[in-house]
């Protein structure tokens, strides 16, 4: 007995061989980069030799003593015959059906994560999508307070039984550069809807920026201090009250003619825990972002900012800092392309009067000063196909047209594409007028409608918004009013609705709404979402 117990405890101390494994973004139907060096990595035992072949090549390492290995694969060219890739070590894993082509993530709030069934003519689209060398990879939801390791999802072909659950800006993206460039397209999607940009952000980064320490001062305030047990008795307190009050609506209202039945109040929300929320900063970077660091990208598209609209002003630094952070990560400046928000009327009354302060047209504001100022970013302006009643323009084909727009000229040297409608470059007071030039004036300036320039305001030092006269002369527009004889700034389609903008280029791209003034905008110094952020017109 004692003998054979003595080679029990031996067999189940030995080391358990562990077998080669891979993260859930290398699975069957992949599309891996062209023209660039590709990442492969996975686990393996200890010290264990592991064998990726692939196109030709056969990529020899070791993976550590945490049982990790990483290869790089030589540059390939584009391939759009299906091939099998083998992975082994002490087993083996072959991967099949696999592209070379181009890959991009796509990320953002909920217009990113609006799929192709929700968006316009998906009656006519689901059904023609017929594209299986156009892949995606839906990340699924989750949130974490440390980054992850792996993810879950998996790869889908562009074809009608698949393509009504994909984010259809990705797709609408995928499909125009698919047709253009006659090679296969990977989009990988992570996004969620509400969310804001902190949460996609790694914790690292964002304790560097000054602009974001009240933000996760607040956070850990309000971890520190969470009760689930006496919120989850307050929200049932709270729902016992609301299906009383419910009940009595109802039993009144049986009584009531049709016209005058009272509405029942909203049901109370259930606690967000603060662990758990995809608010909460860089939970998102850890969950749907670091573990797909390093797959080998093109670049990302991103449509996101509703949610921080509030904070527009320091949303300036906070998008930056996020494209830095994720370019830092990954060892790669690759290229960053920004939906700006579509107008919307937030369903407020529309204001006429000049001047009044918008937190959305700030947010676009913070949004276009990040494509002119940081490298191998551009701007997809969408002002034009906005809807006033809905955050979620249907038009997501013409969003995702215009991101591939600027892909095709800054990534796939097609020159004679114009990538954006005018956006704003410099101005000048002559007397008592403002001159204004812009970059991507195209073939011309030019009105949407054929009449005369809307949306445009000026003021003087004293601050007081008026509309203005504005006319196209050349490639400039001229703006003045008798109103203001000696104005030092000008605003265009400042606002989130601006009824009636109208500036394009001959190439019918809405020009940015801009403003030339440096007075101090509304959402300045708010910094964390529990601050008061109720300003001046919102």
């Amino acid at each position: 007995m004692k003998c054979f117990l003595s080679v029990l405890f031996l067999l189940t101390s030995l080391p358990v061989l562990a077998d080669v494994t891979l993260p859930a973004i290398f699975t069957d139907g992949l599309v891996l980069q062209q023209k660039k060096s590709v990442a492969i990595w996975g686990k393996a035992e200890a010290d264990e030799n592991v064998t990726i072949t692939f196109a030709g090549q056969a990529k020899v390492t070791q993976a550590d003593l945490d049982g990790e290995w990483r290869v790089l694969l030589d540059p390939m060219p584009a391939n759009a015959t299906p091939a099998d890739m083998t992975v082994a070590g002490k087993n083996t894993i072959t991967l099949k059906d696999i592209l070379v082509g181009e890959v991009w993530i796509c990320s953002g709030q909920s217009n990113m994560q609006w799929t192709v069934s929700q968006a316009a003519n998906a009656e006519q689209e689901i059904p023609a999508a017929q594209f299986p060398q156009i892949r995606m990879f839906n990340v699924e939801r989750a949130t974490a307070m440390e980054p992850a390791t792996d993810v879950k999802g998996s790869w889908k072909e562009a074809r009608p039984a698949n393509v009504g659950q994909f984010s259809a800006v990705a797709y609408y993206f995928g499909r125009h550069l698919h047709q253009v460039l006659k090679v296969p397209v990977g989009l990988i999607n992570t996004s969620w809807g509400g969310t804001r940009v902190e949460a996609w952000t790694s914790h690292e980064s964002l304790r560097e920026r000054p602009c974001a320490a009240q933000l996760l001062s607040d956070w850990d305030g309000i971890r520190s201090s969470w009760d689930a047990a006496a919120e989850n008795a307050r929200f049932e307190t709270a729902k016992a009250e609301w299906q009383a009050q419910v009940k009595a609506i109802n039993e009144e209202n049986a009584k009531l003619a049709k016209g005058e039945k009272k509405k029942a109040p909203a049901a109370p929300r259930p606690p967000d825990d603060p662990n758990k929320t995809p608010h909460h900063p860089a939970v998102l970077f850890n969950a749907m972002v670091a573990p797909l660091i390093p797959y080998t990208l093109q670049g990302a598209i991103w449509y996101q900012g509703e949610s921080n609209q509030n904070r527009a002003f320091q949303y300036q630094e906070l998008l930056p800092n996020m494209i830095n952070d994720w370019r830092t990560r990954w060892n790669d400046e690759f290229s960053f392309y920004i939906v700006q928000l579509a107008s919307y009327g937030n369903r407020l009354p529309v204001t006429k009067e000049a001047g009044v302060a918008d937190t959305w047209a700030e947010l676009q504001e913070a949004q276009y000063l990040t494509a002119i100022t940081l490298p191998k970013t551009g701007l997809a302006v969408i002002n034009d196909i906005g809807e006033e009643n809905d955050i979620h323009p249907k038009n997501k084909q013409e969003v995702g047209r215009r991101l591939a727009l600027w892909a095709l000229t800054k990534d796939y040297g097609r020159s004679s594409t114009i990538p954006s409608g005018p956006l704003f470059k410099n101005s000048m007071v002559e007397g008592g007028q403002v001159r204004i030039q812009f970059d991507y004036v195209g073939g011309g300036l030019k009105t949407r409608d054929g009449g005369e320039l809307k949306h445009f305001q000026i003021a003087g030092e004293d601050q007081k918004w008026v509309w203005a006269k504005a006319k196209i002369e050349g490639n400039e527009v001229v703006v003045s009013s008798p109103e203001v004889p000696a104005p030092v700034g000008v605003r265009y389609a400042w606002a989130a609705w601006p009824e009636g903008a109208n500036l394009i280029n001959a190439e019918g791209l809405p020009a940015s709404s801009f403003r030339t003034d440096e007075f101090i905008l509304s959402t300045m110094g708010v910094t964390s979402p529990f601050q008061e952020v109720m300003k001046a017109g919102r």
